[in-house]
């Protein structure tokens, strides 16, 4: 995936918008919650709003 800037974003867990902000080897989904890996993808992964404003 591309943010609004043209800047590559994995589509992960690590990059999803519905993760819950950890600093551990596993991410909380805060949709389907679950501790997930930050590298699992899902068909309700979302861009989060931070990587979506990152600009050059």
């Amino acid at each position: 995936m591309k943010n609004k800037y043209g800047i590559e974003v994995k589509a992960c867990c690590a990059s999803c918008r519905y993760k819950k902000l950890t600093r551990t080897t596993m991410r909380y989904c805060r949709t389907k919650k679950v501790n997930v890996s930050p590298h699992s993808v899902c068909d309700q992964w979302e861009m989060s709003d931070l990587l979506k404003s990152i600009g050059k």
